[in-house]
């Protein structure tokens, strides 16, 4: 097989190239990133130099290089986004020029180049907020997306049925709840409280933290959309969760624990504008139809994630200094 991968140098996406790299050796992938501010080529230097990967530097924007790259694909696995949420409320041009029409410049593209099957990867958050005792989200949820970053993905999703409905476009949507893991870039939660923690700064939390996210290993992730890409029924959304609701507070506090910390270096910070209460996923269909289920618990993810970054230093401090854009430069050079 070979696999296009848009947004290969972000955090999923390129745990996810590692994954199919190593699992499928003879599958071949093209990886076609713009490198903005979260796309990071030091997450793939060790791949580099695979014979069956190969970086491609270009925006899902330009319409003739995606045209030219369709060309030559079986599938299209598609991760380039903006996707944070805080990002978005202060800018939200972006979203929808990367979210909305990067994505209909694909669906283009794989249509006008012979139907290309499609996988879109979203998000819970376009299901809106949860109350405490509500039922988890699934696959038949109305959609209610609740900021600027959530409403571009919820139209990005709307987009991709219809090019299935409209064209008969071979495509699948998975939707799953938050990512923890290796190459995370560190504005997020749990790399931040880390990299902060590491550093004896302190880690901001938004309100009082009780804020409920369901939190979701990378690798469970990557291989749930191998899953749906290879074996997923074409047309249909499947919901990806990891059974680990937690609040921000609990998250906080078992970080503090594994890094031998106290409760001063927390900093309650002015809640979010619009901060979704809870997510939460039922993932009962992907695990009656593709036999899928989180196979890595939230305490030992986290204990291995926290590790990595303990032992992945540079890599973050790298990302703090900029020095990743200047190492991003040179690897587009030697490409």
């Amino acid at each position: 097989m070979k696999i296009l991968v848009t947004g290969g140098a972000g955090f999923i996406g390129s745990n996810y190239i590692h994954y199919i790299l190593e699992k499928y050796p003879e599958d071949k992938v093209v990886n076609l990133d713009a490198l903005t501010y979260a796309g990071n080529l030091e997450n793939l230097k060790d791949i580099e130099d695979n014979s069956n990967y190969k970086f491609v530097h270009g925006d899902i924007m330009d319409g003739v290089l995606v045209n030219e790259l369709m060309k030559d694909v079986d599938v299209v696995v598609h991760f380039a986004a903006e996707s944070h949420v805080d990002r978005s409320i202060k800018d939200s041009a972006a979203f929808v020029r990367t979210n909305i029409n990067g994505t209909l410049i694909l669906l283009e593209a794989a249509k006008n180049n012979g139907n290309t099957r499609f996988h879109h990867i979203s998000t819970d958050e376009v299901y809106g907020s949860l109350g405490k005792d509500d039922p988890a989200f699934n696959e038949e949820t109305n959609y209610d997306p609740r900021s600027p970053y959530s409403a571009s993905k919820a139209s990005s999703d709307h987009l991709v049925r219809s090019y299935f409905h409209t064209h008969g476009l071979p495509i699948t949507i998975s939707n799953c709840s938050n990512n923890y893991g290796p190459y995370q870039f560190p504005e997020k939660l749990i790399p931040l409280f880390v990299t902060n923690l590491m550093d004896d700064k302190k880690i901001p939390v938004y309100g009082t933290g009780e804020n409920i996210r369901d939190w979701l290993h990378v690798s469970d992730h990557c291989r749930a959309i191998d899953k749906i890409v290879r074996d997923g029924k074409i047309g249909e959304t499947y919901c990806i969760g990891g059974n680990a609701e937690k609040t921000n507070i609990e998250i906080t506090n078992i970080i503090l624990d594994a890094m031998n910390k106290d409760q001063n270096m927390i900093e309650y910070v002015e809640d979010r504008k619009g901060h979704d209460k809870r997510y939460a996923i039922n993932f009962d269909k992907i695990k009656k139809e593709l036999d899928w289920s989180p196979s890595v618990t939230f305490e030992q993810g986290i204990a291995d994630t926290i590790k990595w970054y303990q032992d992945n230093e540079q890599w973050w401090r790298n990302i703090h200094s900029g020095e990743y854009k200047i190492n991003n430069q040179q690897l587009i050079f030697n490409a």
